[in-house]
């Protein structure tokens, strides 16, 4: 293997990039030391991987972005819509206590720099969003349970009530994940999804009896829903699931597979 392939690649959006207040990623599976389905780095605390691997891993990802392994916040995600404040008292616990406070969490917002926010996926939708006005970030993950739950809309509500967000200012990002091509489900999503006050011909594909699930058009609607301005959403079109070379895909390789980390993190002034 190739110097070249032990440096992690590190995946950046165009729109999130104007703003070098911030530091944002989605990392890749180039770099790392793990092995088998985790081949190579794996991020994900808790997919099943060696720890020493994944504490290795870290290392290398964090040092190549410019941060420290005890910056990183990830929540243990449970596809619910429960959304977490990275506030000064949660920051002032214990490991211990943080990490029950980021048990059953699947989002978190902050407006404290040098605080790295992020989610682990493998198919799921990463969404990465910030406020310039207000410096406040989010980082949320959204698989069909917490679309369906409308997480972002959670989310974008308690940015509005905590900290005086204006959705019309914030910047939006849907990262890579299983593609409406390639994301076959049951039938009975459709009912679940109405049921939960979905336009189901919008998010919902037939093609040869078989159907597909739309999460990147879903989470956009969900977004444009709750007030953020189109023109500030952008998709990043990555798909896990085909880009397989690049991602983790927990549907092509099973649940014990890697994960990649999306974040975000504002740089202190």
């Amino acid at each position: 293997m190739s110097s070249s392939e032990n440096i992690p690649k590190v995946l950046e959006y165009p729109i999130l990039s104007r703003y070098t207040e911030i530091l944002h990623f989605t990392s890749t599976r180039s770099g790392g030391v793990s092995t088998g389905k985790y081949a190579s780095l794996n991020l994900g605390k808790y997919s099943g991987d060696k720890n020493e691997n994944i504490q290795e891993n870290l290392s290398r990802f964090c040092s190549k972005i410019g941060i420290e392994t005890q910056q990183v916040y990830l929540p243990f995600q449970t596809h619910g819509n429960s959304v977490l404040i990275a506030d000064e008292e949660f920051l002032a616990q214990s490991a211990e206590k943080q990490a029950n406070l980021l048990h059953h969490t699947d989002a978190l917002i902050t407006n404290i720099p040098d605080v790295c926010i992020a989610v682990s996926t493998a198919d799921c939708v990463p969404i990465l969003l910030y406020d310039p006005e207000n410096r406040v970030i989010a980082s949320i993950h959204a698989g069909w349970k917490g679309t369906c739950s409308r997480i972002a809309a959670n989310t974008v509500q308690i940015m509005q009530a905590t900290f005086g967000v204006n959705p019309k200012n914030l910047i939006a990002v849907i990262g890579p994940s299983i593609s409406p091509a390639m994301y076959e489900v049951g039938a009975e999503l459709i009912d679940t999804f109405m049921d939960a006050g979905f336009d189901v011909d919008k998010i919902f594909i037939r093609i040869n009896n078989k159907i597909y699930l739309n999460l990147w058009k879903a989470n956009k609607d969900i977004l444009l829903e709750n007030g953020v301005d189109e023109s500030n959403i952008e998709i990043s079109g990555y798909c896990t699931y085909t880009g397989q070379s690049i991602f983790f895909s927990a549907r092509r390789l099973g649940i014990k597979s890697g994960r990649m980390i999306s974040g975000i993190m504002l740089k202190k002034n």
